[in-house]
């Protein structure tokens, strides 16, 4: 153990410690070879006792690894902090990779600078993989971990890169079904907050909302806004209702945007649902705080995180990447909101 003024021990006092040569003791700590049962249970006793800490960078020169999975978000600062999707990915991704023995790296793009920044980061070796999350189409970071042949997985599907494979869900699908129950409670004028059209979340729920109503689709009744935020919603729902004030539902891209679609609809002074039936889309914690609660769908953002980071984690391992992806389910969720 190590104490104040001692000098920081080395791999020459655990080798002594141990009696084993300095090469055995190196040929543990980086895993480049194998060493014998007798060997490792003598060099851990030694690193125990001599209070051996080991120099992470230097290993990572001799095993050409860094240890550590990039988790890459293209969001604005402030919504990366107030968008609980994004929290549960993280959360699911940190899992494996903990359990892995690696560390993840959290980088969060906000501008073309940012991106620049980003890929020069990951030329430099910091990170053996990459977890890319909100990609929008020509997205210059995932262009570049495309080019670097980063072992690397999306959230979600953005076109444009089928070498890289991602973890989603069926956002036409879903959105569809969510439409339909909206529908089928008896709305006639039906509207929709989309966003993020640039992303393929965003253009697919757009896309089930259209399937969903037919040939009552009417563009008029659709307002798009960039981001899935609070402040989208408040201003889509002001924009629809001056568009058309007959208006009796409306479908939210996202529970962030549904909770500015109510606030919209209180200043206007519409009941929710007697005048108007509202749904969301992630069943966030958004929906549960929102008065009346959301309906909503429901899907599995913590367990897209924990598949994408054991994507990325078998391909720095070895294994080859299976073109496509994985899409996982989804629910319909009824509350109180329609």
């Amino acid at each position: 153990m190590t104490h104040p003024g001692r000098r920081r021990a080395t791999i020459h006092d655990v080798a002594a410690e141990a009696g084993v040569s300095r090469g055995t003791v190196s040929r543990l700590l980086n895993g480049t070879s194998y060493v014998s049962s007798e060997a490792r249970e003598a060099i851990e006793k030694a690193i125990a006792k001599v209070g051996y800490v080991q120099n992470t960078a230097a290993r990572n020169l001799v095993t050409q690894r860094s240890r550590a999975v990039g988790f890459l978000v293209h969001e604005p600062h402030e919504l990366f902090l107030d968008d609980p999707n994004i929290g549960a990915i993280l959360l699911g991704a940190n899992e494996v990779v903990s359990e892995a023995d690696f560390q993840l790296v959290v980088l969060v793009l906000d501008s073309e600078r940012d991106s620049q920044r980003v890929a020069d980061y990951l030329r430099g070796g910091f990170v053996d993989g990459a977890v890319l999350v909100s990609a929008r189409q020509h997205d210059t970071i995932a262009g570049a971990v495309e080019r670097l042949g980063l072992p690397a997985v999306f959230i979600g599907h953005p076109p444009g890169h089928p070498a890289i494979p991602y973890v989603g869900i069926d956002n036409r699908s879903a959105a569809r079904s969510v439409t339909q129950e909206l529908l089928a409670t008896g709305r006639e004028r039906v509207a929709m907050v989309a966003c993020a059209l640039d992303r393929d979340s965003g253009s697919d729920r757009l896309a089930g909302f259209r399937d969903a109503l037919g040939e009552r689709f009417d563009p008029r009744l659709v307002v798009d806004h960039l981001l899935y935020s609070y402040a989208s919603g408040l201003e889509g729902a002001r924009e629809l209702l001056r568009r058309e004030p007959a208006i009796d539902g409306i479908f939210a891209a996202s529970d962030a945007v549904a909770a500015g679609v109510l606030e919209a609809l209180r200043e206007a002074g519409r009941s929710v649902p007697g005048d108007v039936g509202v749904v969301g889309f992630d069943d966030s914690a958004w929906a549960v705080r929102c008065v009346p609660a959301l309906s909503t769908v429901r899907q599995p953002a913590r367990l897209m995180g924990r598949r994408a980071a054991e994507i990325v984690l078998g391909q720095i391992q070895g294994a080859e990447v299976e073109p496509g992806g994985a899409l996982l389910d989804t629910e319909v969720v009824w509350r109180a909101s329609a």
